[in-house]
């Protein structure tokens, strides 16, 4: 299964619908949701319609560390119903940073 840069996909595919249901998750402290503060970093969908989401958190110290990746886990395997199974990896490089959010995050949050 090879990754893809989860940026735009077409509006009836199923990357664009994993997309849908990430926008859905927040994480607690930061109100934007992780998409757009671009924890994210591919979405790969297999022949099999098998979902892969490989992420980070903004810190390995994160509060929800054990539960943010489940409830992504969660939404999508809820919200997509073709996807056959969903697997989501923390991974910790490269490193988060703050050049990853969105414009319309960084705006949300008054960085622009």
């Amino acid at each position: 299964m090879e990754p893809t840069e989860p940026r735009e996909h077409p509006a009836d595919s199923i990357e664009a619908r994993v997309v849908a249901a990430i926008k859905t998750c927040y994480d607690p402290e930061i109100p934007v949701d992780i998409y757009e503060l671009g924890l994210v970093y591919a979405i790969a969908v297999s022949a099999e319609k098998a979902v892969s989401v490989t992420m980070t958190l903004t810190s390995p110290m994160c509060p929800v560390a054990g539960s943010l990746p489940p409830e992504v886990q969660h939404k999508i395997h809820d919200q997509v119903a073709e996807a056959t199974s969903v697997e989501v990896e923390v991974v910790w490089d490269p490193p988060w940073t703050v050049d990853r959010m969105s414009e319309a995050a960084k705006l949300q949050l008054g960085m622009l």
